[in-house]
């Protein structure tokens, strides 16, 4: 039995750990990109509600709108209708760079939404108290809002970064490579069973990996 373990992973080692680090970077990548974006989003969405710091209800409607539309868009369709704009951006609409753009776009509105919420959950007194010692807006956002609900956007980030895990094994599987390229050409295609059930096991433990990391330094940070 161990032989032929041995020998399967000297045979298909390589594959799978390129395509691990492939769907890292299809992950890690695009979740980066999305909380830098999606977090001044979610800025100007909290502030802009009705009876919040700057309120600005038709701002807020139209944003709100936004989000929900590109929330609503499932992936396999935002992917194919995305690929001019990869084309365009990256050059091609194949392979890792390929799938970085449209896993970002879709990961935009989910990582605003996620952090809107996170926001809110920010108790209402510690914002009257910050605006009774003088703090201006930013200051609020930065010092009240960000803190107070830093846990909470860790474990949102764990939330958005397994979620791209699963697209990107959907783009995988439409030539973008990966664990979900691997599980669909060999897997899927060749009837190689224990190459599926290896693909599974290996995004199985990510997902394992990437929670529990983010629950450890969520409950590390929180200071309340």
């Amino acid at each position: 039995m161990f032989d032929a373990i041995a020998s399967f992973f000297a045979e298909y080692g390589d594959l799978f750990i390129g395509g691990t680090f492939a769907t890292l970077a299809m992950t890690a990548v695009p979740t980066l990109i999305a909380y830098a974006i999606g977090i001044p989003i979610a800025m100007v969405f909290t502030i802009t509600s009705p009876g919040s710091l700057k309120p600005q209800p038709v701002l807020n409607a139209v944003l709100g709108w936004i989000i929900n539309m590109g929330r609503s868009i499932p992936y396999i369709i935002l992917m194919v209708s995305l690929i001019p704009v990869s084309r365009l951006l990256v050059g091609t609409s194949m392979g890792v760079l390929g799938a970085i753009v449209p896993l970002t776009i879709s990961a935009i509105p989910f990582v605003a939404r996620m952090v809107e919420n996170s926001f809110s959950e920010t108790s209402p007194g510690l914002v009257e108290a910050a605006q009774a010692f003088g703090a201006n807006t930013v200051q609020i956002i930065t010092k009240v809002h960000l803190k107070e609900s830093l846990p909470s956007l860790v474990r949102g980030a764990a939330v958005t970064f397994i979620c791209l895990i699963g697209y990107s094994s959907i783009a995988g599987a439409l030539g973008a490579g990966g664990l979900g390229d691997i599980a669909i050409r060999f897997g899927y295609y060749r009837y190689q069973d224990e190459i599926m059930l290896v693909t599974i096991l290996i995004i199985i433990i990510l997902v394992q990996l990437v929670q529990s990391i983010s629950d450890i330094v969520a409950r590390k940070i929180d200071k309340r």
